[in-house]
């Protein structure tokens, strides 16, 4: 444990962070998968809304750092491929 009230206060700051980080990234997960669920019923309307969501959501935790700009890219180019794969 830290003994400087500096460094006791950066410990606090982190596990707020990471809190934060965590329930950002566990909402992206959601609305990957409701991506994914809209995909697999070939409904081509809700996985367009889905997608549409889930890729402002990914770009809002790309630009506060929780995902780095690639990582970001990643997720928004393997579902909108997913998405346009419904014929």
């Amino acid at each position: 444990m830290a003994n400087i009230k500096s460094a006791k206060k950066r410990i606090l700051v982190i596990e707020t962070k990471t809190l934060r980080n965590k329930m950002i990234k566990s909402k992206i997960k959601t609305l990957v998968k409701k991506v994914d669920a809209a995909v697999a019923a070939s409904d081509k309307a809700a996985a367009t809304a889905a997608l549409s969501e889930a890729v402002v959501a990914i770009d809002k935790a790309a630009a506060k750092g929780v995902y780095h700009k690639n990582t970001a890219a990643r997720k928004v180019s393997r579902i909108t491929k997913a998405v346009n794969s419904i014929a």
